[in-house]
């Protein structure tokens, strides 16, 4: 190969590898410099969705810190890994916040948040996603109705499982006409949620935190 030719392929080569280093060291620096104000606002945010729906007279520990992982799968069926935020007061089990998901929305699937008493007394659901049809099924976030404060105070013990459907299936909870897929499909998965602390309240609160819950 001609000298001046291996010379500039060498030179060339050089440049691409320290343009590949400086490049890489710059987005190194913008993740650590960012990775630390975008995780104090996805805390801060979450923490604003835990306040609707858990009283903070409830607890005194801190809610982010103090919770497990929800496997894939399992007694709620979610379909990604989601985290159980356990409430305390003075060290004793207060509360849980769950997230679940209603897979039989009628655009898909419907995201919750589900706050629940030691007791097993519903303290507060909230719809974190949802693609329902705007005006129709959108109803179900508080954003637009009040029908979510249906499950407050609810529980296994007060509403046995033949009443936890729609007044059109002999239930008890109301709906809006010509919209009824999207409160079924959030009234089974709050039921569901129910049971499921109702089968595991005790491995929730002894699990280590940080760690998987086992089912």
């Amino acid at each position: 190969m001609n000298p001046t030719i291996l010379k500039h392929a060498v030179k060339t080569a050089w440049v691409m590898i320290a343009f590949t280093i400086v490049s890489t060291l710059g987005l190194a620096i913008i993740y650590h410099s960012t990775k630390t104000p975008i995780s104090k606002a996805e805390a801060e945010v979450r923490m604003r969705l835990f306040c609707q729906i858990l009283p903070a007279d409830l607890y005194d520990n801190d809610l982010l810190q103090d919770a497990i992982k929800q496997p894939v799968g399992g007694d709620l069926g979610n379909r990604d890994e989601t985290m159980i935020h356990r409430a305390r007061l003075k060290g004793e089990p207060a509360a849980v916040i769950l997230e679940a998901t209603a897979p039989d929305g009628y655009s898909g699937d419907i995201k919750l948040l589900v706050a629940i008493k030691a007791t097993g007394e519903i303290v507060g659901v909230r719809v974190l996603d949802h693609k329902e049809t705007p005006g129709l099924g959108d109803y179900i976030d508080i954003a637009h109705s009040d029908w979510i404060k249906n499950f407050d105070a609810q529980s296994l013990e007060k509403t046995n499982d033949d009443a936890w459907f729609v007044k059109k299936d002999g239930g008890q909870f109301d709906f809006t006409t010509g919209a009824t897929i999207t409160p079924r499909a959030v009234i089974k998965a709050v039921h569901k949620v129910l049971k499921f602390y109702q089968a595991h309240q005790q491995a929730i609160f002894e699990t280590a935190s940080g760690q998987p819950l086992a089912q």
